[in-house]
């Protein structure tokens, strides 16, 4: 998932039953009004709207991060931050956006999935120190969104197709995938050279001679 479609993810968007996650909006940021300053809009393209099915693994880790939120909402009580979804229209009308305003109204009430333990929402902003200590601490240098890349090119690599790779991404075109999501390494161009080898059965020293 893009980084704005990760931190825009409500509960309701996860299915735990059924192992799928809806993925229909991004988060992004404008200048800062009263109580908030982020945004609900649709995602990058038509096609990046997508279900994408949850792993064991991540399963297991959002059954557990929403017991543990269920957890500080107990905690904290009414000191917990809660949220509403305000609709933002353009001069004809026309529904645009929705601003995710603080608000203990009950009234489009949005329970949203990565907030701070007190339930504050910070959007993007919640990965800021944690790739603070990858960068500097760690020295890894990369971005949240690099995961993606990283994803699509272990994919490939272990035998998925890239049709159902770029679907997962929400690419409309393969060839967006392949031209930025996979990457290449010396070791994969000459495990290509290896297997035309192994294909044809034949030595190299043989056929050159």
């Amino acid at each position: 998932m893009r980084t704005g479609e990760v931190f825009a993810l409500t509960w309701n968007d996860i299915d735990l039953d059924n192992r799928i996650i809806k993925i229909n909006k991004t988060v992004y940021a404008k200048e800062k009004e009263e109580n908030c300053r982020w945004y609900l809009g649709t995602t990058k393209t038509i096609g990046s709207s997508r279900e994408v099915y949850i792993c064991d693994t991540l399963y297991s880790v959002l059954s557990d991060y929403k017991k543990l939120q269920i957890k500080y909402k107990k905690e904290y009580g009414k000191k917990y931050k809660r949220y509403i979804l305000k609709e933002v229209k353009n001069k004809y009308g026309k529904l645009v956006e929705y601003k995710v305003i603080e608000s203990r109204s009950k009234h489009n009430r949005v329970e949203m999935v990565f907030t701070r333990k007190d339930g504050i929402y910070s959007g993007t902003d919640i990965i800021r120190y944690p790739f603070k200590i990858i960068h500097y601490e760690l020295g890894i240098n990369c971005r949240f969104y690099d995961l993606r890349g990283s994803f699509a090119t272990i994919s490939l690599r272990s035998g998925c197709e890239i049709k159902d790779i770029a679907e997962v991404l929400g690419h409309k075109r393969i060839e967006t995938t392949e031209k930025y999501y996979i990457s290449s390494t010396k070791k994969d161009r000459k495990k290509v050279n290896n297997n035309l080898e192994k294909a044809f059965k034949i030595n190299v020293n043989e056929f050159i001679l």
